[in-house]
């Protein structure tokens, strides 16, 4: 597949992934809500590194280390949110942490990060050319 090709891919898997993220709040089912985000997140980050260096994205799943790979803007407090969605991925995978992070979505705190990623996942999509 070709650069360009490659980057279609990223984003038309994100859009997938946005849906079923937004079904998924919809249905209340919080931990799996925010687990889809840090994939919607990676797959749209994934995108734009693949559009800013002319390689294949890198098997990670750090959101820190994409967006610096796509050499775009920061600030600490993007920094900051971008490490806690991290967690979401990590936490979901290992059943030690699983109940705990179950217990930690609560609406409140999904609707907090929900909107949150929503806002960047739309920002970002605006980067790509």
């Amino acid at each position: 597949m070709d650069k360009k090709g490659l980057v279609k891919y990223w984003v038309k898997t994100a859009e997938h992934d946005y849906d079923t993220m937004l079904a998924l709040y919809r249905s209340k089912r919080y931990s799996a809500c925010l687990f889809f985000g840090h994939i919607v997140l990676e797959k749209i980050l994934k995108a734009l590194v693949v559009q800013e260096t002319k390689k294949d994205a890198p098997y990670i799943h750090n959101l820190i280390r994409l967006y610096e790979l796509a050499k775009l803007e920061s600030d600490d407090d993007l920094m900051i949110f971008l490490g806690q969605v991290n967690e979401f991925n990590i936490r979901t995978r290992y059943p030690e942490y699983k109940l705990d992070f179950y217990k930690k979505c609560t609406g409140e705190f999904t609707k907090k990060y929900h909107g949150k990623i929503k806002k960047l996942y739309n920002q970002l999509c605006q980067k790509i050319k």
